[in-house]
């Protein structure tokens, strides 16, 4: 259980690290090849592929796509009072974290009479994807709809897979969380099927198409995400969970393998890497994953995880080296577990976690941060999900006469250069004689 790539002694690009870390690549070729089959599939026939996607995924036959409104009144009818109380806190906090993300409305005076405004525009419509195939994940509502609400989206619409042990419906914990959240347009649609259905639509069920995707899945609801991105926006593909630590013997051995045991409970895909200097505390580690996860309630598939090609321990000199395989690696969810942290050299990362009284588990759920991150290594270049994950940023310009006036000659002699002569034009007419303002 979890092998080990030993890179010691070798002086490696970062390209060359990319390709010696662990990766499921076959998985997530695989994933979009069914996927893009299942979008395509939706686009063509709708509502009939819905169903008969939810009959060979989830075992469900003649069930409610849209959720009728007293499903979502039972649900929090017979909500758990503390994990109703745990929503709540949650929602508080994600929001509190999301409305600093939003940015102030600016306005720059470029000349007397001359000014770019530069606004924040929500997006009319989105859709929010809450997975539920081997766990239920109301707090994934929370992380999705909480931004959406700050940024000013005005139609929100959630979907998550229907349960065979509930008769079908979306398990009421997530109907639940969407209620406390105002939430009353939600689906009962699972996996690649629900993305394809929010970017076409679904015209039989009034389900009209969105104008960005987010949410949280396995790799081939992040693969759906890929054969719709240009049809409609999508937050970073968060797929198979991922989990990197950068430790040492200032912590025990026991924390990090209940770490890394945290996030193999998601999936068989889910991927666990530590990256460590240290052989023996390497080896510590190791017996404790292999000794806790007996003990765990999803160990067959958590062990599968860890077992699998996308799991390892990296040993490395040094943590100059671990900060260059972990920023190599662009893990969704990084700890940092090592004195002094030098959180300001891990670069490329989805969220970091630092010391140990910061758990993964605490983003998951109440830090206030959101967990729906990018994976695959899109955090070198892609952010998690956020209240500006719904916002367009518009420039909006004006500018009077004299102020245009006293660009002119600059405009002609660009489009002059360019050789779009009209350009020049289509400013020069505003001073002609029956101009505007000629009168």
């Amino acid at each position: 259980m979890l092998r080990t790539i030993d890179l010691r002694g070798r002086a490696l690009t970062t390209s060359e690290l990319s390709a010696a870390l662990p990766r499921a690549r076959a998985a997530r070729d695989d994933a979009q090849a069914a996927a893009a089959e299942i979008v395509r599939d939706v686009a063509a026939r709708g509502e009939d592929a819905l169903r008969e996607q939810a009959a060979r995924f989830d075992g469900v036959h003649g069930h409610a796509l849209r959720v009728p409104d007293a499903h979502l009144d039972e649900a929090v009818a017979g909500l758990d009072a503390a994990v109703r109380g745990a929503l709540e806190e949650a929602i508080r906090r994600v929001r509190a974290a999301s409305a600093a993300q939003v940015p102030a409305a600016a306005v720059t005076a470029l000349d007397d009479g001359g000014t770019v405004e530069q606004r924040w525009m929500p997006v009319r419509r989105a859709g929010l994807y809450v997975p539920g195939g081997k766990a239920v994940y109301p707090s994934s509502v929370v992380m999705n709809v909480v931004p959406a609400q700050v940024a000013g989206v005005g139609r929100i619409a959630v979907a998550s897979p229907p349960q065979a042990a509930f008769d079908g419906r979306v398990h009421p914990d997530v109907l639940a969380a969407a209620k406390l959240l105002g939430v009353d347009e939600v689906y009962a649609i699972g996996g690649a099927g629900a993305i394809a259905a929010f970017a076409y639509g679904v015209p039989s069920i009034g389900l009209e198409p969105v104008d960005v995707v987010t949410g949280p899945g396995n790799n081939f609801v992040a693969a759906a995400k890929r054969a719709v991105a240009g049809l409609v926006g999508i937050d970073a593909e968060a797929g198979a969970t991922e989990i990197l630590i950068v430790a040492d013997a200032t912590v025990e051995a026991g924390v990090v393998a209940a770490d890394l045991i945290s996030q193999a409970e998601h999936d068989e895909q889910a991927a666990a890497v530590l990256v460590t200097a240290d052989a023996s505390f390497a080896d510590a580690v190791r017996a404790q994953v292999e000794q806790r996860v007996a003990a765990t309630r999803n160990a067959d598939r958590a062990r599968q995880a860890l077992v699998g090609e996308q799991s390892a321990i990296v040993l490395v000199d040094d943590v100059d080296a671990a900060i260059a395989v972990s920023n190599a690696y662009g893990p969704e969810h990084l700890e940092i577990l090592v004195e002094p942290p030098r959180t300001e050299e891990f670069t490329e990362a989805g969220a970091v976690f630092v010391g140990p009284y910061s758990p993964v588990s605490l983003g998951d759920y109440l830090a206030g941060s959101n967990h729906v991150l990018p994976t695959g290594g899109m955090a070198r270049y892609a952010s998690g999900l956020s209240a500006s994950t719904f916002l367009r940023p518009q420039q909006v310009i004006t500018y009077d006469r004299g102020a245009l006036q006293r660009v002119a000659a600059r405009i002609v002699a660009l489009a002059d250069a360019e050789a779009l002569p009209a350009h020049g034009e289509a400013v020069t007419a505003r001073f002609d004689a029956a101009g505007p303002d000629s009168a």
